[in-house]
């Protein structure tokens, strides 16, 4: 009789793999959490942003963005101390629901020109008070103001910011980013410029030569068709005279 062939039964898996796929999710919600943690700082910063262009010398509308980075209390003020090397003449915050603002001015070292008036005050700083809970914890809110004029000379504007939590903390948003050096803990707000918009004035000037140059031409050529069409009407008229002339002698 001949004897039933054995089947061989699968090896059983190592414990190792197992064990590094049971470690697998646990690895992927360390890793996302590092990547949390180290984005959070960044999340949590007082910043300025423009709505629009932002270009040297012009005006423009920047939101100042006010996230909480607290989770047991809530942002009740916010305190904006604007640039007094290149100051502002005009800064005209819009309003903002639950939130009181205030504007102080102060006079000015040095006058300054804008649209050949001179202003001798301006505004130095920006003050938001809540008037019920303020930014929650999870939350954030913006602040738009219009700001103006930009400086001409200049790349970016410094906004320094106080941030006022209701159990009286108060984080100070003031620290100055240096270029190749590691951000601040607690940077302060920069508004980034761009190029100054182009004179319009060369192209206005060059468009109004071209379009007189146009209606030059243009009178030109009309002069030219209507004694073109005299001469045309002199020939029909010579031509008609001479088919009658013509037309007389054959019937004579």
């Amino acid at each position: 009789m001949s004897s039933t062939p054995k089947i061989s039964q699968p090896a059983a898996p190592s414990p190792a793999p197992r064990r590094l796929v049971r470690r697998l999710p646990v690895v992927g919600a360390i890793a996302a959490g590092s990547v949390l943690l180290l984005a959070s700082p960044a999340f949590a910063h007082v910043s300025v942003q423009p709505a629009g262009p932002a270009a040297k010398g012009g005006f423009a509308t920047v939101n100042f963005n006010v996230p909480n980075e607290r989770d047991d209390s809530s942002t009740v003020k916010l305190e904006v101390t604007l640039p007094t090397d290149h100051p502002l003449a005009s800064a005209m915050p819009q309003p903002v629901p639950g939130w009181k603002v205030q504007v102080k001015k102060a006079k000015l070292a040095k006058p300054i020109e804008m649209e050949g008036e001179k202003i001798t005050e301006a505004p130095v700083k920006i003050t938001w008070t809540a008037d019920g809970k303020g930014v929650g914890p999870g939350q954030f809110q913006q602040f738009p103001v219009s700001v103006g004029q930009l400086p001409k000379n200049a790349d970016h504007v410094v906004f320094k910011a106080l941030q006022t939590y209701d159990d009286k903390k108060v984080v100070r948003w003031i620290e100055p980013t240096k270029e190749g050096d590691p951000e601040p803990e607690n940077p302060a707000p920069v508004l980034k410029l761009t190029a100054a918009a182009a004179d319009d004035g060369g192209a206005d000037a060059k468009n109004g030569a071209t379009t007189a140059t146009a209606a030059k031409d243009a009178d030109g050529s009309d002069t030219t068709a209507r004694v073109l069409a005299v001469i045309g009407i002199v020939a029909g008229i010579a031509g008609t005279g001479f088919g009658l002339f013509a037309g007389r002698r054959r019937s004579s």
